[in-house]
């Protein structure tokens, strides 16, 4: 009996002991695990351990604004393209944070710069699991809702028709050099990314929508696995479509990592057409069919001409000589070099015409807009602003 009568004792004390325990946790760090669905969310922690490039939704308090992989700041914050989750409001470890990726329609609402009023409160957001600023965290998100009483929206496709009719205001009515410089002003100083990071965004950007493993590259058409990337023969890498060495920015941030005009294309495809400016004619690529070229210039497969033309008209436009930045110029030659020119100006105002606009490129444009440089391509959605400026 006294053996039982101390078992008993034990198991009570046991469970007093695990009662004042649990007591002095705080609500904020034993919330519950989800499994990941709007209305069941994941933790932080779940966030954390499963950044496998699924979809989730996720909740937590925010507690700062990322700018590196092991910086989050809690006060000044620099703009609103970002914000760290943790489970708890004074978490300060950036080890236990979920760096959440902010998209433009978003910033005004969810941003710290315009709302420093959210540091400490819970948010739900709902986005790809996968690494922000080589952290754990959220990106391409499309649903943000406060716990505090806020409102969201549903998640949005990026094929749908972009929301951009303020984005030109100042622009109406411009023609020629007035027209030229607006578009200048609305695009400039977008946010820049690493050129390592650009395979990963050309894996979003270009995604085959029959295939999600897949992307499309650009001047064979060809369908092939994201993870092919590299230097090898039938690997593919980033093309610079406004070619690098036209006015020798390299890899720089900036004109040299602008996703506007980089591209996925097969190392050897990428290779043939160098640094050539753009053209009709010549030899056909063996490995591109409907790709010609000759000595001086490049002509690309009918289905991207348009696509082709409308990259090079931004760059024109983006790249004015601000800011310590290249001066890009379109003009009527080829054989340009290392100048900071490209051809052949006529030519691509009549690729413009000939491939007009299509949904993969619309969805592009939307991609590169709402979540890495928060700037677009104006030729994708005003094709007809090329003859008003050229």
């Amino acid at each position: 009996m006294k053996s039982i009568h101390k078992k008993i004792i034990g198991i009570f004390a046991i469970v007093f002991l695990f009662t004042i325990a649990c007591s002095q946790v705080s609500p904020s760090q034993m919330s519950a695990a989800g499994n990941g669905t709007w209305s069941s969310p994941y933790t932080v922690d779940q966030a954390i351990s499963n950044q496998n490039g699924s979809t989730q939704s996720v909740e937590g308090y925010v507690v700062g604004q990322p700018t590196s992989g092991s910086s989050v700041v809690t006060n000044n914050f620099p703009n609103d393209y970002a914000l760290a989750l943790a489970a708890s409001p004074s978490e300060a470890n950036t080890d236990q944070m979920i760096y959440v990726q902010i998209p433009t329609s978003y910033r005004s609402s969810f941003g710290l710069q315009s709302n420093p009023g959210l540091l400490g409160e819970k948010i739900k957001v709902t986005g790809s699991l996968t690494a922000y600023f080589s952290h754990p965290g959220v990106k391409s998100t499309s649903a943000f809702e406060s716990m505090e009483g806020g409102e969201t929206d549903p998640p949005s496709d990026p094929t749908d028709p972009p929301t951009y009719e303020e984005y030109y205001n100042t622009a109406e009515g411009k023609t020629g050099d007035a027209l030229k410089t607006e578009l200048h002003n609305i695009i400039d100083d977008h946010q820049t990314l690493s050129y390592d990071a650009v395979w990963g965004a050309l894996r979003n950007t270009d995604e085959d929508p029959s295939n999600p493993n897949n992307v499309i590259l650009l001047y064979s058409g060809r369908s092939q696995s994201k993870t092919t990337n590299g230097g090898g023969v039938n690997d593919w890498n980033r093309e610079h479509v406004w070619a690098k060495s036209h006015g020798d920015f390299g890899t720089a941030q900036g004109p040299g990592t602008d996703l506007h005009h980089l591209r996925p294309t097969d190392v050897t495809v990428n290779s043939t057409r160098g640094n050539l400016d753009f053209d009709n004619g010549g030899t056909e690529q063996s490995e591109a069919p409907g790709n010609y070229y000759d000595s001086d210039s490049w002509e690309p497969r009918d289905e991207v001409k348009g696509d082709v033309a409308r990259m090079i008209f931004y760059m024109d436009v983006r790249y004015e000589g601000d800011s310590g930045e290249v001066d890009l110029e379109l003009n009527n030659n080829v054989n340009n070099g290392s100048a900071p020119y490209m051809g052949k100006m006529s030519v691509l105002l009549e690729w413009n015409e000939q491939d007009p606009v299509d949904a993969r490129e619309i969805r592009r444009n939307n991609i590169i807009f709402d979540q890495y440089q928060g700037n677009r391509n104006p030729f994708i959605d005003h094709p007809e602003w090329a003859e008003m400026i050229w």
